[in-house]
């Protein structure tokens, strides 16, 4: 059987034998689980395609699995306290955590912990990263979501303390979920909380587009993918579907049901505490504290599946499944660091044991790379028009020449080395 392209991955907080399970999306059939401890809720996420992550109830850690081996005990990545929610960026290269009202951001590859926010007045409980890993939203008990450059977090300027990017302060009560949109910093953000509202902000300038009133407190939000719909999840087992194309849509309106793609999704018993979308649009996943995963197709409102779990269901995603979900004998390209807790670490937290640590995104570099060395020696050859750089006659020629003969020579070792690299990753296992 081929390897399914979309996959359901969820989590309850009552399983004793699971932590978390994969589905087949199309059949739900159950095609992987992962062993050890229960996940919290909003803790769920997927590493660089090769580690699966989710904090522990209560506890002051976050679970690692491999995301091929299902028989195996996690790692544990220690945290400062109880981790409230947790996310990793797209690009694979940023992990973030909440605890208590303080978030923190490590960097992948060397496990440095690169800063502490403590912008949120109470606990936060909600993170999520822009599809292009530019910035990240929280949102919090505060009634606040704050928006996050990441460029601006993880300057290097020790002496200032990062301020977000924009304040989206018009909820009265907690925030309970918010969800990114596509198109990176220009994305819609949409934020729900116990105030029975759902907002959707502009996240280049901070500003309010849309706020929608519900009869109650809303528990959960997603887009699908064309951000033609907004779905939210009630405190009272519905879901919401409010239709973002409508005609007649006004900044503050209040959700009423009716034919012009406003609808209800009925089925749970207890609130509805996820959501998420299919990649075509076609199918919407919902979780629940009635402890069932439902699976809905969008256009008819009806339920086409039920997966039971053991206790409230705290997290369930549809995600494009991982090129080595399914391969046993793979193994991650590069193993996790240690994670420091403190943040100016000193040399004996996080990288003590001598390990080759492979950085995947580099902020600093103190030796140049082949291509930069090639950069600099061609600025220098096209600088030579000017006599004050080597000067005029013969030793301009002959100095023009050893410098295109070293520019080829560093051509061609950068070409060798992408070559054998490329055959290196794209080797069967």
């Amino acid at each position: 059987m081929a390897a399914p392209l979309e996959v359901i991955v969820s989590s309850d907080s009552g399983s004793q034998l699971w932590n978390t399970t994969v589905f087949d999306l199309h059949s739900g059939s159950s095609l992987l689980s992962y062993r050890g401890g229960n996940s919290s809720a909003r803790t769920l996420t997927v590493l660089s395609g090769q580690y699966l992550l989710s904090a522990q109830v209560g506890k002051n850690f976050i679970n690692v699995w491999e995301i091929q081996r299902k028989d195996q005990l996690q790692q544990k990545i220690v945290c400062p306290g109880v981790v409230t929610c947790l996310t990793a960026s797209p690009n694979g290269l940023f992990l973030t955590a909440a605890v208590a009202e303080a978030i923190y951001l490590w960097e992948v590859s060397t496990g440095k912990l690169l800063s502490v926010l403590s912008r949120h007045y109470q606990d936060v409980t909600c993170l999520k990263f822009t599809d292009d890993s530019s910035h990240f939203v929280s949102g919090g008990k505060d009634n606040l979501g704050l928006v996050w450059s990441l460029s601006s977090v993880i300057q290097l300027d020790l002496s200032h303390t990062p301020e977000p990017r924009h304040i989206l302060s018009r909820h009265s009560l907690p925030i309970t979920d918010l969800q990114c949109g596509l198109m990176g910093a220009q994305a819609r953000v949409a934020t729900a909380s116990l105030d029975q509202t759902v907002m959707v902000w502009e996240l280049s300038s901070g500003e309010l587009l849309l706020s929608i009133l519900f009869d109650v407190e809303i528990m959960s939000v997603t887009f699908d993918p064309c951000e033609y719909f907004l779905f939210c999840g009630g405190s009272d087992g519905n879901i919401f579907q409010v239709s973002l194309c409508s005609q007649s849509l006004i900044r503050d309106k209040s959700f009423q049901s009716d034919n012009d793609g406003n609808q209800v999704f009925k089925g749970h018993r207890n609130l509805v505490t996820c959501l998420s979308v299919s990649m075509d649009g076609t199918l919407l996943l919902s979780g629940s504290h009635d402890e069932m995963v439902r699976l809905w197709d969008v256009q008819s409102k009806q339920s086409i599946r039920c997966l039971a779990h053991k206790g409230p269901v705290t997290n369930a995603v549809i995600m494009a499944a991982p090129a080595n979900m399914f391969l046993p004998d793979s193994r991650p390209a590069i193993p996790l660091p240690r994670f420091s807790r403190h943040l100016h670490a000193s040399e004996g937290d996080g990288g003590e044991s001598g390990e080759v640590c492979v950085r995947l995104g580099l902020y600093t570099q103190e030796e140049e790379t082949y291509l930069q060395k090639a950069d600099r020696l061609n600025s220098l050859m096209n600088a030579v028009t000017d006599k004050s750089v080597f000067g005029d006659g013969e030793n301009t020629k002959v100095r023009v020449a050893e410098l295109e003969e070293e520019v080829q020579t560093l051509k061609k070792v950068n070409k060798d080395l992408y070559d054998f690299s490329s055959q290196l990753l794209t080797k069967p296992t």
